[in-house]
């Protein structure tokens, strides 16, 4: 090339001058090849406030079942929608157990949030950032967030703020573990499709480790010990499909180790204790013959290999899966803004947080104040799906009244406060066994059925509440090729 010839010229007649020269030279031609290259363009900091003539913004916080459930329903000619969320779907929790032993595929409980609000992924003003949301600044409408980052190959985190005209913060909780010593570092939760998938490979890996020729029995019946601890519906529906697991397939592809392999469940108080007695003994009465061991203390202590109990007495573990309830998640105790009993963020009876214009808060992460007089209410499905719902329709009406830009809605009545009616409960406890309690309370009459049937309603019920037709057809084909085949035993 002609100029590539020119500086190896250049450079070599420069041998013989001085260092100035060379100098003057090569910063010459450094500034000739960048002269006509275009600037770069700045980074933007995120997403200004709207101008009049726009589309106001509401931004969610959170992707779960409140979160989804309000996108689903917002009028995107209304609204522009951003959604700031660290997963990109809504996660159908009450099947997830179900995934964790091959009797479904994790996609098949996974919504993707452009399929739940199409105009996410459409819409010019409308956005999905995969990000978490460290501030919120109520005074001028801004969230501050920084982007996920997962490993030490990925980027650093970018920061950057969006303004709001109305802002819902659906950021759910985090399990609980009662400051308990070694929860977060040996136990598994079960919430999210990772936590799943932690627990069928280190179910699946421990199953085929204790395979291996010179483990002790003693070191074998510790890796086939799986324990769970809390016994609400998440520990005995786990509970439930873990020993229905053992009994269809592990006992047919494992049969050396067949006699090892054992699931304890430990509670402090009584399983299932929302439901009525009479279910909750059937409950206790098909998990037990189902092999599950069912114990009844508190768990003080989890070191590596075992957890220990109120009394002392120690329990060895090969997998051990946490499920004893949630609370506020470290965002939302860094939040200035009032709290409800239970650390919670405080709404009013339209889910609006008083204290700050345009802020709503739904789902886990929120609950009424006192000065409301409305209870607390359960950290349920069900409760959040209410609340997004009611609150899409509120927001509907504000933006069709002309006020959804900020500060626009003080004068607006807002119609009638939500309440919640309980529509009842349900939970598998192993194969073609299921509780249904339609009651309202635990004190209210009602239907409450078991067996057979009860898990027909509630196979039916779940696969009618899955989001998509696209879910719905995978649930179906899993379900059917479970029941032919069995379950997948491949450790990916």
């Amino acid at each position: 090339m002609f100029w590539c010839r020119n500086f190896i010229k250049i450079s070599t007649a420069t041998k013989a001058k001085s260092p100035i020269t060379t100098n003057l030279i090569l910063t010459s031609l450094s500034h000739f090849s960048t002269a006509n290259q275009p600037p770069v363009a700045a980074q933007p900091s995120g997403l200004g406030p709207t101008k009049a003539d726009e589309k106001p913004r509401v931004v969610v916080l959170g992707s779960g079942w409140a979160g989804s459930r309000l996108m689903k329903g917002l009028d995107p000619k209304l609204y522009d929608i951003v959604c700031v969320s660290p997963r990109n779907h809504m996660v159908f929790t009450p099947l997830l157990a179900s995934t964790c032993v091959g009797t479904l595929e994790f996609r098949s409980v996974a919504e993707p949030i452009s399929r739940i609000q199409p105009s996410i992924s459409s819409a010019p003003g409308s956005y999905f950032f995969l990000a978490n949301c460290t501030a919120v600044n109520t005074e001028s409408h801004e969230v501050h967030c920084e982007t996920v980052t997962e490993g030490d190959q990925t980027s650093e985190a970018w920061k950057f703020k969006i303004s709001y005209d109305k802002l819902v913060i659906a950021s759910g909780a985090q399990a609980s573990t009662f400051g308990i010593h070694g929860v977060k570092e040996h136990a598994v939760f079960l919430r999210e499709v990772h936590h799943a998938q932690a627990i069928r490979r280190k179910l699946l890996l421990n199953l085929m480790l204790s395979d291996v020729p010179g483990i002790s029995e003693e070191e074998k019946r510790r890796l086939l010990h799986c324990v769970v601890v809390g016994g609400g519906p998440t520990g005995v529906e786990f509970s439930g499909e873990l020993s229905d697991f053992i009994r269809s397939d592990v006992h047919q592809r494992y049969t050396h180790v067949k006699d090892y392999i054992h699931v304890t469940l430990i509670e402090a108080n009584d399983i299932l204790s929302s439901f009525d007695d009479r279910l909750r003994h059937y409950a206790i009465k098909q998990l037990t013959k189902s092999g599950v061991r069912l114990v009844r203390g508190t768990v003080k202590d989890v070191r590596p290999e075992n957890v220990t109990l109120s009394d002392g007495s120690e329990v060895p573990y090969g997998l051990l899966v946490w499920s004893t309830g949630v609370g506020p998640s470290p965002f939302v105790n860094s939040l200035r803004l009032p709290k409800s009993p239970g650390g919670r963020i405080g709404i009013d009876e339209w889910l609006r947080v008083p204290t700050a214009q345009d802020v709503f808060s739904i789902g886990d992460c929120s609950g009424f104040l006192e000065s409301t007089g409305k209870p607390v209410l359960p950290a349920l499905a069900q409760v959040a799906e209410r609340q997004g719902k009611y609150l899409a329709d509120l927001l509907n009406k504000i933006g069709k009244e002309g006020g959804g830009h900020a500060n626009r809605a003080k004068a607006l009545d807002f119609g009638d406060p939500f309440e919640y009616k309980h529509l009842g409960s349900m939970a598998t406890v192993g194969r073609f066994k299921a509780l249904v309690d339609l009651r309202q309370s635990k004190e209210a009459k009602g239907v409450s059925l078991a067996g057979f049937f009860s898990w027909f309603i509630w196979r039916s019920a779940y696969l009618t509440r899955v989001v998509s037709w696209r879910n719905r057809f995978y649930v179906v084909i899993n379900w059917l090729t479970t029941s032919v085949f069995g379950r997948d035993i491949s450790r990916l």
